[in-house]
């Protein structure tokens, strides 16, 4: 009977190890890029997820030719992680294309093949790969411009491409630009089905203040157009302070931003009143004053009050909260913006939720 037991465990235990190993699963094999102009490099990311129970490293990424270059997730991908796939693509020979991409790993089966395909031609006649949406009879791909992260001084670009689908020439404008904002187009006219591309340059300098600048362009659909909810494009920033004077032993003792809560849940006080309060303390960790430069909400149904905008190394201050039910605008963010002189998380953000569910 002891034999018998010690046999089954070896046989349980043999079965649990070999059980227990990565597993590599695609968000797809292929990816279709469509019609790409020639000698502008594109750029595929995979998605791998490790659906297994150990550790997935991916020990290498070869690709079919020399014309593309890969990288990939160096480190282990713990078991429900994701890692990423990167291929670019040089696009410097005319014709259609269907190239591989190897994935060597430590799962069964250690090696397996993504693929990515198109067409590199001189001028883009077919844009139904492309994700475009429409203002009137003129397809843009991008229907909010939201600059990234920017630190005062600096001038980030952004791109708009445009594609002309009436039958007549078309010269891209947009209407209401701000005077921080700089606009050149490529080409000026677009004749019909043709490709052209807005790049707005943003002057960091021209804005007066930190934090989040919004407002709104209207792209012209016609000579002589109007603005209007129909061509309205939202354009938003983020300026953060300029940390490039910043000596090595000015980092080492910079303030530190921490707060007691960055996601707050209101909808058990919302359930049983109109008005919602909540405190959040907002500490100094570091070795010299934090200074908080900007405070922002975006929805007339929030308020906030902080006790104090300086707090010495160590020192703590309440940021209170408040929700009104009866201004509430769903269509504006919950969510509080704030700006320090913290040089590695100058932006921190508190999310604001009305239910159980994800932040918003």
């Amino acid at each position: 009977m002891k034999r018998y037991l010690l046999t089954l465990y070896i046989l349980c235990t043999i079965s649990l190890i070999s059980w227990a190993q990565p597993r590599i699963s695609t968000n797809r094999e292929t990816h279709h890029f469509g019609q790409i102009e020639w000698q502008k490099p594109v750029k595929v990311d995979f998605a791998i997820t490790n659906t297994g129970d150990k550790p997935l490293v991916l020990s290498n990424v070869t690709v079919s030719c020399a014309c593309a270059v890969a990288d990939w997730t160096k480190a282990p991908i713990a078991p429900g992680e994701k890692g990423t796939v990167t291929a670019t693509f040089d696009a410097k020979q005319l014709g259609r294309f269907h190239k591989s991409i190897g994935i060597y790993s430590n799962a069964t089966p250690n090696l397996i093949y993504l693929h990515f395909v198109g067409e590199v031609v001189q001028k883009i006649t077919d844009f139904t790969n492309y994700d475009l949406a429409s203002i009137g009879q003129i397809m843009i791909d991008k229907t909010e411009i939201e600059f990234p992260d920017t630190h005062k001084g600096e001038q980030p670009t952004m791109e708009l491409m445009i594609v002309n689908q009436s039958s007549a020439p078309y010269e891209p404008v947009l209407m209401h630009l701000p005077h921080y904002i700089k606009m050149t187009k490529e080409p000026n006219v677009l004749q019909k089905g043709e490709k052209g591309v807005i790049t707005l340059t943003l002057d960091t300098d021209r804005l007066s203040d930190l934090g989040l600048t919004q407002t709104s362009v209207y792209l012209s659909r016609f000579a002589g157009d109007k603005v209007s909810e129909e061509n309205e494009i939202p354009l938003s920033a983020v300026v953060l302070p300029d940390f490039s004077g910043l000596s090595e032993s000015d980092r080492i003792n910079a303030p530190v931003i921490h707060l007691s809560r960055t996601d707050v849940d209101l909808s058990d006080q919302l359930e049983k009143k109109n008005k919602a309060t909540y405190d959040i303390t907002i500490g100094n960790t570091g070795k010299s004053p934090l200074q908080i430069n900007k405070l922002q909400v975006f929805n007339p149904a929030v308020g906030v009050s902080l006790r104090k905008s300086t707090l010495a190394a160590g020192e703590h201050t309440r940021l209170r909260i408040t929700l009104e039910k009866k201004n509430l605008k769903k269509k504006r963010q919950l969510r509080i913006l704030l700006i320090s002189n913290d040089p590695v998380h100058p932006k921190s953000i508190i999310n604001l939720r009305l239910s159980k569910e994800q932040p918003q």
